[in-house]
């Protein structure tokens, strides 16, 4: 298991221009990072409140900034890759078990810099809940 502010990543011999999704299970309160299929990266998170849930599904990095403020609460949000309409996004935040966010999905701040420079506009974020297969597996796609 990844402890909170911890994370891994290796891309040494993935395709550099192989198509990137990252996957965020809310239960396990991690995300992984696939590159050509390969994972590359993987870390814990914070993410959205009872209050404020991060929304389930299928998005795409809509914008990227790395020195964002949020409209809405005057936070800052480095790294930010926007996922929603309404504000939503991954970015770089303080991790540790007892925060949370307003829906956004916090990573630490080396990973999102590591993140930011691989992730393009149009990239697949998928959100699920830990959701198992017959099989066992966890749905990534």
């Amino acid at each position: 298991p990844i402890k909170f502010g911890d994370y891994y990543w290796d891309a040494a011999g993935i395709p550099a221009d192989g198509p990137l999704v990252i996957t965020v299970d809310l239960e396990a309160q991690t995300m992984s990072v696939f590159r050509d299929g390969y994972e590359i990266g993987a870390t814990a998170i914070i993410y959205g409140a009872d209050e404020k849930p991060t929304p389930l599904g299928l998005h795409m990095i809509t914008q990227k900034k790395v020195h964002h403020i949020s409209n809405l609460y005057g936070a800052p949000m480095p790294y930010m890759m926007r996922l929603t309409n309404d504000g939503v996004a991954i970015h770089a935040s303080d991790i540790d078990a007892r925060y949370a966010t307003h829906g956004c999905i916090g990573v630490p701040l080396a990973f999102a810099k590591l993140l930011f420079a691989q992730a393009r506009l149009g990239d697949r974020v998928i959100v699920t809940r830990g959701k198992r297969l017959g099989m066992g597996g966890v749905i990534a796609g």
